[in-house]
Parts: C-alpha cells; structure tokens; sequence
C-alpha cells in the first residue's frame, strides 16, 4: 500500500484561501502561546534554579521549606509535608491533581488541533502518525515528571526537558510544514 497520500485527499495545499487563513491564524496563536510559556519557563525556573542565589539549590526538603516564599525555580511548587495525613489529602498529592488536569487539556488540546492540521498535510501516512503521536507522548513524559519528582525523587524534573523538546520540536516542524505548504508555491484560490 502505497503512503504517500491518495490523489483524492485533500491537501493543505488546495484549501480555499478561507481554511488557509483559519489554519494560519491557529498556528500563530498557538505559537504565541507556547513562546510565552517557554519564556515563563526560564524566568520562573531555568534562570531561579541555575543562576539564582545558591539558596535554594538542593532538594532538601527542609532547606526546600526555608525559601519556599522567595523560589521560583524548578522545585518551588513541591510542597512540604510536616504532618502525617492520607496520600490522597497531602498538598503534594492535590498540587500534582491540579498541575496534571490543567495541562492535559490544554497541551492536548494544542496538540489535537495541530494533529487535525496534520491530517491535511502532503507527506507520507508514517511521518503524518509520527508527527501525531510524539507531542502526545512529550506531554506524557513532562506530566509524569511532576508525579516522580514530587514522590520519588527530586532529580526527575530533568523529564521536563525531553517531554517539553518533544512537544516543541513536533510544534515547530508541523507549523513549518503547514506554513509552507499552505504559502509557498500553491495556487489561492478565492
């Protein structure tokens, strides 16, 4: 069975101008949205963590708790449990509830949106899958490791990294993609 796509799909390529518009302007809220993200992410943790004060550098979980006002780095959102209650009621336990529906839905929602996107875009059924299944698989990856680094061990924030390149890089090679084929060399019609 041949992969590449069949001569009756339609293509990003012969859109009308309308779709072509509405498919643009997705991408670039999108890509606006994950830029500001990125950015939250190295002024609140990147910078704080690696070039901040020294103080709050370990994942001593009473060092942790002296500068949990001033944190802003990868460990300040971990909580610190003095008293002895049920897992399910810890603030660890409730935070990583939070942390984990708030980004499920919106992550997946970007990355539903680009995967319909996908769909239209005039390369091989197999790169079209990959590039529909790695975002989902990035944000697997970043969302585990707020559950390991809040109940296991602190070191797994480093799962941040591969899970948010995953996703970033997926993001930037489907809206090169579609820009391009959607813009360059494609007849407008409308």
């Amino acid at each position: 069975m041949n992969t590449k796509l069949s001569q009756w799909e339609p293509t990003l390529r012969t859109w009308s101008l309308t779709g072509k518009v509405l498919a643009t302007m997705i991408i670039v809220m999108m890509s606006i949205g994950l830029g500001v993200a990125l950015g939250q992410i190295v002024v609140h943790d990147i910078i704080p963590t690696f070039w901040g004060d020294g103080q709050h550098m370990t994942a001593d979980h009473d060092e942790m708790e002296k500068h949990s006002e001033t944190r802003g780095d990868l460990f300040a959102d971990v909580p610190v449990e003095k008293k002895v209650t049920p897992f399910y009621q810890t603030d660890a336990f409730i935070f990583a509830l939070k942390f984990t529906h708030i980004h499920i839905f919106g992550m997946s929602a970007i990355f539903i949106l680009m995967g319909i996107l996908v769909l239209f875009l005039d390369i091989s059924q197999r790169f079209r899958i990959w590039l529909i299944v790695l975002p989902f698989i990035g944000i697997i990856l970043d969302l585990a490791s707020v559950w390991l680094k809040l109940f296991i061990d602190p070191v797994f924030f480093w799962l941040h990294i591969p899970g948010g390149v995953l996703f970033g890089a997926v993001f930037i090679v489907d809206a090169v993609l579609m820009l391009c084929q959607m813009w360059i060399n494609t007849s407008v019609k409308d």
